[in-house]
C-alpha cells in the first residue's frame, strides 16, 4: 500500500514538473520590456484602443470625486464644489495623488471612465471635461493619450457632485 501511494505521490509531482515546463517560455524581464501598444487616431485626443502586454502591473482607481472647494459655501452652489471644469481638474488631481501613492503617475494610465452630471442649469458640460482633459494628457508633460468612455449620468451619488472618474493604469 506504502508504495502505491508513494508512486502515485512521485507521478502526480512528475506531472506538475511537466506542466510546468510545457507552460509559455517567455521570461519576465522578456514581458516587462514588452510595451504598452497604443491605438492612436491622430486627428483624435482619445485612443482607438490599447494593447497591454502579458506581464505588467495594474492599478485600478474607484470612482474619484472633486474634493471640497469650500466647506463652509452653501449645499447646491457652485462654491461648494465648483462648476465641471474645475471639478475636473479637482478630480484628476485626486487621479494623480492616488496613482502616486502606488507607485503609478498619470503617463501610465491608459483607461479612463467618466460620468458626467448635469449641472445646476441642467446641461452636461462636455466643453469644461474635454477641456480639463486636454490639461492632463496629449501634451507636450505627458503625451500620452487614453482609452476613453465619457457618459452622461442623471446624477451623482452627491447632487453637488458633476463628475466622478475611474482610473485604470499599467506599467
Amino acid at each position: 500500500m506504502k508504495s502505491k501511494k508513494s508512486i502515485l505521490e512521485i507521478s502526480a509531482f512528475l506531472a506538475v514538473g511537466l506542466l510546468i515546463s510545457c507552460g509559455p517560455q517567455n521570461s519576465n524581464s522578456e514581458n516587462e520590456q514588452s510595451p504598452i501598444v497604443r491605438y492612436d487616431r491622430p486627428e483624435a485626443s482619445i485612443l482607438k484602443g490599447v494593447h497591454l502586454p502579458e506581464g505588467k502591473e495594474y492599478y485600478f482607481t474607484s470612482g474619484l470625486v472633486a474634493p471640497v472647494k469650500d466647506p463652509d459655501a452653501a449645499e447646491g452652489t457652485y462654491e461648494k464644489f465648483g462648476d465641471t471644469y474645475e471639478q475636473s481638474v479637482g478630480t484628476l488631481e485626486r487621479i494623480k495623488e492616488t496613482l502616486s501613492e502606488a507607485g503609478f503617475e498619470l503617463a501610465d494610465v491608459f483607461f479612463l471612465r467618466i460620468y458626467l452630471a448635469p449641472n445646476k442649469e441642467g446641461h452636461i458640460d462636455w466643453e469644461a471635461w474635454f477641456k480639463a482633459y486636454g490639461e492632463y494628457f496629449n501634451l507636450e508633460s505627458n503625451p500620452n493619450k487614453v482609452a476613453r468612455s465619457t457618459i452622461a449620468v442623471y446624477a451623482l451619488a452627491n447632487p453637488d457632485l458633476l463628475i466622478e472618474i475611474e482610473a485604470v493604469a499599467a506599467k
